[in-house]
């Protein structure tokens, strides 16, 4: 996936820069190096760069954040055989998020956009993370894994706190995240749950204007309480009811005040059958509204 971010990029303006697992490890990026430690194939960080000419210096950019888990089997949480058909499509946002920084670039956007990729693949072996196992954070939050196969909040939340430090005006991730969200919503609906009011309408705005189906979830803090862990900050999962709720009250730990908002991708994200102007396979759900928010 990174040596094909950095093959599209070539003649696009997009700068490409992979963090390797030696400078994952120096900045203690220990969650997605956790995830990706059970594979022969090791984690990457990719962050993409579109800084057009003629922006103000004091705009501040527009930063995505795409989960790409490149198979997920569960890990030592292993998934049902059933339930692991198709886990290849769990990079889905960061495909999402990669389609839309080339599509910014080709028509030439006046606006800074940057998109962080976690990239790893979830893999069981005497090498993977175990359940009780607990991880530190860039960001310095302790985490308490109790279900490896809850893996996508945690490439994801590296990958965000790498965000801030860009000083975005926003940051918009995307993950096929959690199947409560598609026991919520079903397979057409991406579930949208943000922290701002006004950038959480500008998304459904756009939403309405480009056809795409997304519904606003809550963020109910009462709910927090679930993530509540005796032996590290914070745990990966909270109880079975509410999943989708208490995964992105997960991910709102590491963004701090700045304006967010998280896409759960996990049902529309693919298609078994052709839909209109959805296509069979992956789908890059999420592509046509944030191009149409960004660029207007």
């Amino acid at each position: 996936f990174a040596k094909l971010a950095q093959k599209e990029a070539r003649g696009t303006g997009i700068s490409v820069k992979v963090l390797s697992v030696a400078e994952m490890q120096k900045r203690g990026m220990n969650l997605i190096l956790g995830v990706g430690a059970g594979s022969s194939r090791k984690p990457r960080m990719v962050h993409l760069s579109y800084k057009p000419t003629g922006v103000a210096k004091n705009k501040k950019p527009i930063v995505l954040v795409g989960k790409g888990v490149t198979f997920d089997s569960g890990g030592l949480s292993l998934k049902p055989a059933a339930s692991m058909v198709n886990m290849k499509m769990d990079m889905g946002g960061a495909a999402t998020a990669f389609a839309t920084m080339l599509t910014l670039a080709k028509r030439k956007v006046k606006t800074e956009v940057h998109a962080i990729l976690g990239l790893a693949e979830n893999m069981p072996s005497s090498t993977a993370i175990r359940p009780d196992d607990v991880l530190t954070s860039a960001a310095g939050i302790t985490v308490e894994v109790n279900n490896t196969d809850a893996e996508g909040r945690l490439v994801l939340a590296d990958c965000l706190h790498y965000a801030t430090a860009l000083k975005p005006s926003r940051i918009i991730d995307l993950a096929t995240l959690t199947g409560a969200c598609v026991v919520a919503l079903g397979n057409s609906t991406v579930g949208t749950f943000s922290s701002n009011d006004a950038l959480a309408n500008d998304i459904l705005e756009s939403v309405k204007q480009v056809g795409e189906d997304f519904w606003r979830m809550p963020i109910t803090p009462s709910m927090r309480e679930q993530l509540r862990s005796d032996v590290a900050d914070m745990k990966n999962t909270g109880e079975r009811w509410g999943g989708a709720i208490t995964a992105a009250l997960f991910l709102k730990e590491f963004v701090g005040d700045i304006p967010w908002a998280h896409l759960d991708i996990a049902g529309p994200a693919s298609a078994n059958y052709d839909n209109g102007f959805i296509t069979k396979g992956g789908t890059g759900i999420g592509v046509a509204t944030l191009v149409k928010m960004i660029a207007g």
